[in-house]
């Protein structure tokens, strides 16, 4: 069994600059728990595989093609592969969402 408390995991560098941790990483998917602070947000971007978002905490603005959403707590927003997506925080607390992609990506995402 491994288990890995999140909190003290390094934040990895990423064009958005904010704060994400690599939670999972095998051949087969990868996830990662991205927090945004009030007013942070993505830059838009598509990845090449699917992607599924969980949220553990706050309050969140979702993109995914044209359709915008406001998610929160313990909602699962799911993202097929190329589509272009990002996320926005505005409310006034801290916001944080897992991100899982499967398969684990053999290419990188593309920023647009």
């Amino acid at each position: 069994m491994k288990i890995t408390e999140i909190a003290s995991l390094p934040v990895g560098k990423n064009p958005h600059n904010v704060d994400v941790r690599m939670a999972y990483d095998t051949e087969h998917a990868v996830a990662v728990v991205i927090s945004l602070q009030p007013g942070e947000e993505l830059k838009k971007h598509i990845t090449p595989v699917d992607v599924f978002f969980y949220v553990l905490e706050g309050t969140g603005v979702v993109e995914i093609g044209d359709e915008e959403e406001e998610v929160g707590k313990d909602m699962l927003v799911e993202s097929p592969a190329k589509i272009p997506h990002r996320w926005f925080n505005r409310s006034d607390a801290l916001f944080r969402v897992l991100v899982v992609k499967v398969p684990k990506p053999t290419k990188g995402t593309q920023m647009l």
